[in-house]
């Protein structure tokens, strides 16, 4: 997974130099795009904050209820529009938002009778109890299964955008043969070439060009997030330190 800082320069063209782009666009657009936006960031963030409210000690049930109600207060209260891109990245405030929201109105929500409040998500309560189900038991605070959650769900967010972009182009079997060296695995290029009908050769080429897209596309959606270029490739390494973690 070679996503390693680049020498890029801030202000070459790749990136804009002020960021946050979707997070302005879901506090400040137009009712339309600010709502795929903000549907954008639920997608992403949704079951992060739902395994840290888990492993806060909230029960299934409660904790479905307070991920919904916070996402429907991020929309209601327009909390973004606080945002202050200069203070820290996106996932760090975040979560300390829902920290607020869980010590400070935990009762309110608590109250609301389970899906009446306003859905600005679709929170599939099975899938995330049986993602859940699968975490460490002991091993990991709630921070720390944040923290992975949010970078395991940003890399398979990568992933199906980059199997969209081979589908467009008709080569959806290529990217399947090819995924796994985007994924730790050890990548047999003689066989993918026979399987394929690819020399072993254009092989290689294709699993590098791969890996080029795949570390811009990570970077990009990264880029949504922070406040400048100079940002991205922290983000990077805290993507893998929480990976490794």
């Amino acid at each position: 997974m070679p996503l390693q800082p680049t020498d890029k320069k801030p202000g070459d063209g790749r990136f804009a130099q002020t960021r946050w782009s979707i997070v302005v666009t879901a506090a400040e657009g137009d009712p339309a795009k600010a709502r795929k936006a903000l549907e954008h960031l639920c997608s992403t963030y949704w079951y992060p904050l739902y395994a840290f409210v888990r492993r806060e000690g909230h029960g299934a049930h409660d904790a479905q209820d307070l991920t919904q109600e916070f996402f429907a207060r991020l929309l209601e209260k327009n909390w973004l529009g606080a945002v202050d891109p200069q203070k820290g990245m996106f996932r760090s405030w975040l979560l300390a938002a829902m920290r607020h929201f869980l010590a400070n109105e935990w009762d309110r929500a608590h109250r609301l009778k389970r899906g009446g409040g306003q859905a600005v998500l679709s929170l599939d309560a099975e899938d995330a109890e049986t993602r859940y189900a699968i975490e460490p038991a002991d091993r990991m605070t709630a921070d720390r299964i944040y923290e992975r959650r949010w970078a395991l769900t940003l890399l398979e967010q990568v992933l199906a955008r980059l199997r969209r972009e081979f589908a467009a182009a008709g080569r959806a079997a290529l990217f399947d043969g090819l995924k796994g060296a985007l994924t730790g695995e050890k990548v047999a290029y003689a066989e993918i070439a026979a399987r394929l009908h690819l020399s072993e050769g254009a092989v290689r080429v294709a699993v590098h060009r791969l890996r080029l897209r795949y570390r811009d596309l990570v970077r990009a959606e990264i880029a949504e997030t922070v406040a400048g270029e100079e940002e991205i490739d922290a983000e990077v390494q805290h993507l893998f330190a929480a990976l490794a973690g």
